[in-house]
């Protein structure tokens, strides 16, 4: 069942994780020589630029939605394949470091005896959040960033066939795969994975 109680902290660290998302998504194709995003106003930080509100939506209800696509042409980049390499890993890379910040700020707040449950409750759904996007994300079904690695990556005509045949069930695949509980097969272990490397690491700092 939805908690309502939990909106107040879901919805901002929502909303970090997708501007953030999309906004390195813009800047690393800005960045390779595409002036595509910030043609489209994707070039900043501002959450309206970047939120689907359907898709927001169904985020905070189902667990699974979207945000507004950045736009690139990769015609325009200096190296065709490392540009939608860098592009594609960006997204994904900024939700990661978003996760271990949030991470960094609770074990801060621990360290010096700061215990305010509203904002380790914003920190809970931020790492939360993130880690799940990054990993979800990761995932080789059109139109998430894995696809766009993984057909870079495989020959030509495999990445012809992969796109014409897999894209255009890309969606309903997803839906399917969220539904049935089958993404957490992939995502649980990365995240686990990656939450114990992010733990390890503080406690050296600390």
């Amino acid at each position: 069942m939805l908690d309502f109680g939990t909106m107040i902290y879901r919805i901002p660290a929502l909303l970090f994780a997708i501007t953030v998302h999309e906004y390195a998504h813009a800047i690393a194709a800005d960045e390779e020589g595409d002036p595509t995003p910030a043609m489209m106003g994707r070039l900043t930080l501002n959450p309206l630029a970047h939120l689907d509100p359907i898709g927001a939506l169904l985020l905070v209800v189902c667990g699974f939605g979207w945000a507004k696509p950045v736009s690139i042409n990769p015609n325009n980049f200096r190296n065709r394949k490392t540009g939608v390499l860098n592009v594609a890993f960006a997204g994904p890379l900024a939700n990661l470091f978003l996760t271990f910040a949030a991470a960094l700020m609770w074990a801060c707040l621990a360290k010096f005896g700061i215990h305010d449950k509203g904002v380790y409750n914003f920190l809970f759904w931020m790492q939360l959040y993130n880690v799940w996007f990054a990993f979800f994300n990761l995932i080789p079904i059109p139109p998430l960033d894995g696809s766009r690695i993984l057909s870079e990556l495989l020959p030509y005509d495999m990445a012809w066939k992969y796109e014409n045949i897999v894209g255009q069930y890309g969606f309903y695949i997803l839906i399917a795969l969220v539904f049935t509980g089958m993404t957490s097969l992939f995502i649980n272990p990365l995240a686990n994975g990656y939450m114990r490397l992010v733990n390890m690491i503080i406690r050296l700092i600390f």
